[in-house]
């Protein structure tokens, strides 16, 4: 059987409610819509984490962050220029296990999980990256003058330039943003016309809809929800285009294009819509990890299909590897299982029942079958229960009437606290495995003043 290829489309705080498929009114979003009612479309779908470096080095390596020391970064929520931490290069990414079984492999956009050498795409089966090693608000930006937090202010503008990588080379600092996603697909659709004979991964990991928000000037004069939906409807173009390229190139029928989003939306007030869901992004009510996921490979998925099984990213390396022939590893734990039965519409309960939450390396809440109970949040304990069939927005507790399920679910959470570990509660994980860690790390590049840099400092001071 023919190899299929795999497409991965990751976005960047992409809410469940921003996409025209998920309810939105006033995002444009016809190519994923139509990507939608031709695969299958997931309402119970998760990432592994609130935010994005522990969300993206789950994704990659099929585990939950605490289980890869990807929870906290010495006491950071993400990683940040200059980190001397990263994504062990002793884990397997998709990328590393597709290439062992004669895959081209390259990554578009952003990394996040590590900064050094070390740490780079390339040093985890990629063949090639292009694209912002880390989020776009993390380069030199206006000063924000509503910050109160004159510390946090000074250590913002003391920011290094944002680069901009090829493979392990930065190509430019402080790029145009507007015209970077115009940018990553040029060369996804010439990694695509490179690779059309021979089975490939591409990854293409938008920087949008992540803060500030800059978008081409046609997409920006034709939204309806401002620069946010403009963002969204790059999002949309970018799609589509890929879309039309592989049906030029004539392998579209066998091409697994998988969307979804890194975490939930910010906040309503910026644009963003995490639907009917309660929460926002670096929360673990539903909101901060329950995204958009879409899945399309003609003849393969049927068309027009939704479901309401559970499922997560760090399902996607086990069930590319079940449709690919390459290998998941046997020799450590892996948390995500092969959901390809929910895909192709042949499993009437789903491979997965179960689903935790952490926030940084503290668990504050599971999942199993339709209950969800949370015992935590920030740094409070918290006694509630709720029905994710019936009550999708999380607004009626029932811990007080359930008993039986409160015992179950706390039964289980302390097996998870068991493998992977609970800061909250003082508990070691007792499967876990560590970090990648560098000694005297740098940043990728420094503020040079007589560089002729496009943008000396970025004009919009919004960071998130």
């Amino acid at each position: 059987m023919t190899k299929p290829n795999i497409l991965l489309i990751n976005c960047d705080d992409l809410g469940y409610g921003d996409l025209g498929c998920y309810g939105s009114t006033v995002n444009k979003t016809p190519a994923i819509d139509k990507m939608a009612s031709e695969g299958v479309r997931f309402t119970d779908f998760y990432m592994a984490s609130p935010v994005c470096s522990p969300s993206r080095g789950a994704m990659m390596t099929g585990c939950y962050p605490p289980r890869i020391d990807f929870g906290t970064f010495d006491g950071l929520r993400v990683l940040f220029p200059g980190q001397g931490i990263g994504l062990s290069t002793d884990e397997t990414t998709i990328a590393g296990a597709l290439k062992d079984v004669g895959y081209a492999t390259k990554i578009v956009g952003k990394w996040h999980c590590g900064d050094q050498p070390e740490f780079l795409p390339t040093r985890h089966g990629f063949d090639s990256y292009y694209g912002l090693p880390y989020s776009n608000d993390m380069g030199r930006q206006v000063p924000d003058l509503t910050l109160d937090d004159h510390s946090l202010l000074e250590t913002r503008q003391s920011r290094p330039p944002l680069p901009l990588l090829r493979d392990e080379e930065v190509i430019q600092e402080q790029p145009d943003q507007r015209g970077l996603t115009e940018r990553y697909v040029e060369e996804s659709v010439r990694f695509l016309r490179e690779n059309s004979e021979n089975p490939f991964f591409l990854y293409l990991a938008h920087m949008h809809v992540h803060l500030p928000l800059y978008a081409a000037e046609r997409f920006v004069n034709e939204s309806e929800n401002g620069d946010y939906g403009a963002c969204v409807a790059g999002i949309d173009w970018a799609t589509e285009v890929l879309l039309a390229e592989l049906n030029r190139l004539g392998i579209d029928e066998n091409t697994l294009i998988i969307f979804t989003s890194d975490n939930g939306s910010r906040m309503q007030d910026q644009g963003g819509s995490n639907g009917a869901l309660r929460g926002k992004k670096g929360e673990t009510w539903e909101g901060g990890q329950r995204v958009a996921c879409i899945m399309r490979w003609p003849g393969k998925i049927p068309a027009g299909t939704v479901t309401n099984d559970i499922a997560s990213a760090i399902d996607f390396f086990p069930t590319v590897a079940q449709l690919t022939g390459a290998e998941v590893p046997s020799d450590r734990p892996i948390d995500g299982v092969d959901i390809s039965s929910t895909m192709f519409g042949e499993s009437e309960s789903g491979a997965r029942d179960t689903f935790v939450y952490y926030r940084g390396d503290d668990l504050e809440a599971v999942r199993k079958g339709k209950w969800k109970l949370h015992f935590r949040k920030d740094e409070g304990e918290i006694n509630e229960l709720y029905d994710l069939i019936d009550d999708i927005g999380e607004t009626t507790n029932q811990f007080d009437s359930n008993p039986d399920v409160v015992a179950d679910l706390n039964a289980f959470a302390d097996e998870v606290r068991r493998q992977m570990g609970d800061d909250a509660t003082g508990v070691q994980g007792q499967e876990i495995r560590p970090a990648g860690r560098v000694d005297n790390p740098v940043t990728l590049t420094m503020l040079d003043e007589d560089h002729p840099y496009m943008h000396l400092e970025y004009d919009k001071a919004e960071r998130g």
